[in-house]
């Protein structure tokens, strides 16, 4: 199993180093292909998530069938090598005591199952739940989401109404629950089944979303026109810089993204919005993309610290660095519609450490014009060009820059000052 996993790209390269266990309880020493950014569920979309419950699905599967089990069920044990998910957690898997039901099923119900049904049947997101608490969505908070109708559908009965009555039964019991399962026996087989229901469930599962931003290059003809030539821009940067991570802020479609991992190692494409993202996901799947990860980020609300100490789960800072960072129209958003002071953009940028390709979208472009529309004045921070400029001077040198063919827009290359 381990071998053809490792080989289908389902399994985190392993392999046994030649170096001593260290003393103690320690049967050996294993070394593991590097992740080049972890990512965390409530980063995710649904079909990221999706992908990720089949294969734990897949692999306990294949584990039984040898004989094994696997100690957990969360995707934290998960994290995607561009667009495809593989499972890390080798030392999840142990011995299958006979008789032993799956102990990580109310885990896959928790973390894969009801997020994953939140978005499917209610049209919820399930990122801030996720987020909100590490280990996901109890049977009793899913339950009250669903309505009478809902039973109806793949898996709720089942899965959710049932398992709720009996958190509630068993909330103020004494009882060994496990060790009552044990005793009752469990034929691999029946727990077999439970996968495959399992599975059937959760490839039976969609979510059609409405984006708003899905069209936005086609949309609007100044911004089609602008593209080659911010491409050609773009393109001169990464030939010249050959960074080995690029960060893509607002990647949209995924075409920069796409024009970066053509000469990066590695490329992290976030955008707020969930359905952008999972389009692209989808479309990055479908290729086979391994350099590419695509992420539900909102730099106004990024993931913050969290788990014990808030050193479990790391800011996205503190999982990798860029030596290339992308902001193509993006700087007005946060300002006009998030409401962030520019300074604090610029500081946030310059504290990256890494070069940056930074569009200016001037106050008379439609689209600026279209966010601030229903704003009034006072209500929008200060943004213009000569304000930009001066802002820029305090913490980068501008090594570079080109105004676009729709005269609205400014390209910059930017490089930390030392």
């Amino acid at each position: 199993m381990f071998k053809d996993g490792i080989a289908r790209g389902e399994l985190i390269g392993t392999k046994e180093t030649l170096e001593a266990p260290p003393p103690g309880e320690w049967a050996g020493v294993l070394e593991h292909e590097r992740i080049p950014v972890i990512s965390y569920p409530y980063e995710w979309t649904f079909s990221m998530l999706r992908d990720a419950a089949l294969l734990q699905l897949t692999l306990f599967d294949a584990a039984l069938n040898e004989d094994l089990t696997m100690k957990d069920a969360t995707p934290y044990n998960v994290q995607f090598r561009g667009a495809c998910p593989t499972f890390i957690d080798i030392g999840s898997f142990r011995r299958l005591t006979p008789g032993e039901p799956w102990l990580g099923y109310r885990q896959f119900c928790m973390q894969f199952l009801y997020p994953l049904m939140l978005r499917a049947y209610k049209d919820v997101p399930f990122q801030p739940w996720m987020r909100g608490r590490l280990e996901g969505i109890s049977a009793s908070d899913i339950r009250e989401l669903m309505s009478p109708r809902d039973l109806l559908r793949k898996g709720v009965l089942l899965h959710v109404a049932l398992q709720a009555r009996a958190e509630r039964r068993l909330a103020d019991s004494e009882r060994d629950i496990r060790e009552e399962l044990r005793a009752a026996g469990f034929r691999t087989e029946m727990i077999q089944a439970n996968l495959a229901r399992l599975r059937k469930i959760v490839t039976a599962m969609h979510w059609h979303p409405k984006g708003a931003w899905k069209r936005y290059a086609s949309g609007y003809e100044h911004v089609e026109q602008d593209r080659p030539s911010k491409s050609a821009f773009v393109e001169a940067v990464l030939t010249e810089l050959s960074p080995r991570t690029v960060w893509d802020l607002g990647t949209n479609d995924g075409h920069f993204a796409r024009l970066a991992a053509g000469h990066a190692d590695f490329v992290v494409a976030m955008d707020m919005d969930e359905p952008v993202i999972d389009q692209l996901y989808q479309a990055l799947h479908a290729d086979g993309e391994r350099k590419i990860l695509p992420l539900v980020v909102d730099l106004t609300d990024s993931s913050p610290g969290l788990g014990w100490e808030g050193t479990e789960r790391n800011r996205l800072e503190q999982r990798g660095r860029p030596e290339l960072v992308l902001s193509l129209a993006l700087i007005h958003h946060l300002v006009i519609t998030k409401g962030i002071p520019l300074p604090r953009i610029v500081s946030w940028l310059a504290s990256l450490n890494a070069a940056v390709v930074l569009e200016y979208v001037d106050r008379d472009d439609p689209l600026v014009l279209r966010l601030a529309h229903n704003r009034l004045q006072h209500e929008i921070h200060r943004y213009d060009e000569a304000f930009l400029r001066g802002e820029l001077q305090r913490h980068f040198r501008v090594e570079r820059e080109m105004r676009l063919p729709s005269g609205h827009r400014t390209l910059f290359l930017l490089r930390p000052q030392r």
